[in-house]
């Protein structure tokens, strides 16, 4: 009689017992369809062995096929872990109902990372956080959190490759993952590296080939005869400058054309942006006079920018339910059990998110 395992820890054989005992046959197909399409044909295949007779369950089978297509995506290296919901209970500490805690691998793994680079709200939420992981966290990911991770940041160098969308911001992050993984690799033995030694210089060996080809990126010319960013009226254009928040795209801005530049170097725009990222004591400690005496907020900027964080800003970000305690994008909804949600929500930047799994 043949024998179908429904164990989770199965390996996914065919079995039929002999004289001699139990023997494997050939084992399934690796594909998903394949093995259900086989489980399927079993499950309604009559096995006659001697005088009796004996007739799969439909409902076993269809057990079985769900284990086999959850393995398969656990052992996929090529696609991130699959799971249906978008959400992650953050818990530290054991109870009667959850044993162990949440860590900052599952929680990476849980939130569908690979969707929300897709959409421009959250790609630089997701790049931050990533650029976070690699400064202090890497060697906390678990063998599979590493693999979405890297697979992640192969989506993101693919997407700026193609869309040349935002590739100082990737630059920066490429240049902290190698910084921290040249430090990781020459003091093996030293720290808590997961994973082999080659496969880590591997990733390394990619990380600088990405390195080299945003290096070389070159931005597609756009030809269009119709309306243009010079052609605005200037108080359009002046308006565009004040709705920045890095002083860097500022700069860039104004390289275009020479109005730009003209309208990048005023000093009314240097000083909103100042006073937004920064606190007036700040500014006492480190003032930058002019020639003519003035205030340079531009130089003021930069050099704030060295001894202060400058304030994050995102189109979206992560939520945490402080009443449930739950971990998720808004909109994807989670179970909340509030009567009113919305007030127990709470926006979690890249270093909050960080900071909610330190123990």
């Amino acid at each position: 009689m043949p024998f179908l395992g429904q164990d989770w820890r199965s390996p996914g054989w065919r079995w039929v017992k002999t004289e001699d005992g139990w023997k494997r046959c050939e084992p399934f197909s690796p594909t998903p369809e394949d093995g259900s399409n086989q489980l399927n044909d079993i499950s309604h295949t009559v096995i006659l062995t001697g005088d009796d007779e004996e007739i799969y369950s439909t409902e076993d089978c269809e057990f079985a096929a769900k284990k086999r297509k959850k393995d398969h995506f656990r052992n996929n290296t090529d696609s991130q872990c699959f799971y249906r919901e978008k959400w992650i209970y953050v818990h530290k500490e054991s109870t009667r109902e959850r044993h162990g805690y949440c860590t900052l691998g599952e929680a990476f793994n849980r939130l569908d990372f690979s969707s929300a680079i897709q959409d421009i709200r959250r790609f630089n939420y997701v790049v931050k956080l990533l650029q976070l992981i690699a400064k202090s966290q890497l060697t906390s990911l678990s063998g599979a959190a590493q693999k979405n991770y890297f697979n992640i940041l192969d989506k993101i160098v693919r997407k700026v490759m193609e869309d040349q969308y935002n590739p100082r911001l990737i630059k920066d992050l490429l240049q902290d993952l190698s910084s921290t993984l040249c430090i990781l690799i020459r003091g093996v033995g030293k720290s808590v590296l997961v994973g082999n030694i080659n496969i880590w210089i591997c990733r390394l060996e990619t990380i600088l080939l990405w390195q080299q080809q945003l290096k070389n990126l070159q931005m597609n010319k756009q030809v269009n005869n119709g309306l243009t960013l010079s052609d605005l009226p200037l108080h359009m254009l002046n308006n565009i400058l004040y709705r920045f928040s890095d002083g860097w795209d500022i700069i860039t801005l104004g390289q275009v054309t020479p109005t730009l530049y003209m309208l990048s170097e005023d000093r009314q725009l240097w000083k909103k942006l100042c006073q937004y990222h920064f606190a007036e004591k700040q500014f006492c400690r480190h003032l930058i006079l002019s020639e003519k005496g003035h205030i340079d907020w531009k130089l003021m900027y930069f050099a704030l920018q060295k001894y202060y964080p400058i304030k994050e800003q995102y189109g979206d970000t992560l939520h945490f339910c402080r009443h449930c305690s739950i971990l998720f994008w808004k909109d994807t909804g989670h179970p909340c059990t509030a009567s009113d949600p919305n007030t127990c929500l709470m926006p979690v930047s890249p270093q909050h998110f960080i900071d909610l799994f330190k123990f």
